[in-house]
């Protein structure tokens, strides 16, 4: 398993908003500078699907990260499995007057688990300075 986290200075409401509603989504799901996230589907209910359409900013390339929700304690705990069956899981502590958000998920076979622990570490930065800057 992979984890990665990020301290947040905002409110636990504010967070989980930021988190699960797709119009904030597209602004800081970004791991690499010439992506970005053209589309995004979320049905936070257990079982329900989600689906962020990942695309190369000039058009060449695009694929969608999908998968169910398997769990969802709101203000506190997402699970989900990915469509390729590998699962994960996203935490939202709240300590004094910040968030502390730990994920956790199952790496891919094919590339290297520092590449795919550093791209979700950007995600989560990006999502800490997003919150914070709004």
């Amino acid at each position: 398993m992979i984890t990665v986290q990020n301290t947040i200075e905002a409110s636990i409401d504010k967070v989980w908003d930021f988190w699960t509603k797709p119009e904030h989504i597209k602004k800081w799901n970004i791991a690499i500078d010439d992506w970005y996230t053209q589309d995004v589907k979320n049905d936070l209910r257990v079982n329900g699907k989600f689906q962020y359409k990942m695309a190369k900013r000039d058009g060449s390339l695009s694929f969608d990260f999908e998968g169910i929700y398997t769990n969802n304690e709101s203000l506190s705990l997402i699970e989900y499995k990915l469509d390729d069956d590998r699962t994960g899981q996203v935490r939202f502590e709240k300590i004094a007057d910040e968030v502390k958000i730990t994920e956790t998920f199952e790496p891919t076979k094919q590339d290297s688990e520092k590449m795919q622990e550093e791209w979700c570490q950007t995600v989560i930065d990006n999502f800490k300075k997003y919150v914070e800057r709004i």
